[in-house]
């Protein structure tokens, strides 16, 4: 099985430096990472952590659905899902304190509650939601045939 790889260079202080995450991999380029653009409700051009991780479990996860949406003998056409990645600060630091993934879906062969046990299926075996199982992850799912 494959093992993808990504490199970060970092300079400075976490106050006032910043780095470059780079996808090693795939070669899909260099991507600016800063510690106040992180924290900041504006990314600006500058990626973070949170949004790898929400990059890795859409698609994973979208991966996943096609699956089992297949498994249970439907036919999957189009989904959008996206997942929102909370960070939060209490005293012992920062948190990924909540994943929330949404999915809109259209499906051939199959109607809404089984579509919502596929939907389901899908977040416990994602393989980036089996990873990230000390998050809670919620999951609102529906078909738009």
């Amino acid at each position: 099985m494959p093992t993808r790889t990504a490199r970060t260079a970092w300079n400075g202080t976490v106050a006032k430096g910043g780095g470059q995450v780079e996808f090693t991999s795939s070669k899909l380029g260099t991507f600016d990472v800063s510690f106040p653009r992180r924290m900041a409700e504006e990314a600006n051009g500058v990626t973070s952590p949170e949004e790898l991780i929400a990059a890795a479990h859409s698609s994973c996860y979208s991966m996943a659905l096609a699956g089992e949406v297949a498994r249970a003998g439907g036919s999957p056409v189009q989904f959008d899902v996206t997942a929102d990645v909370t960070i939060t600060q209490d005293d012992k630091g920062l948190n990924i304190s909540a994943i929330a993934l949404t999915v809109r879906a259209e499906v051939e062969n199959m109607d809404a509650v089984q579509f919502e046990q596929a939907a389901q299926a899908a977040k416990v075996g994602c393989p980036v939601s089996k990873a990230l199982k000390a998050v809670p992850i919620s999951l609102d799912a529906a078909l738009e045939n």
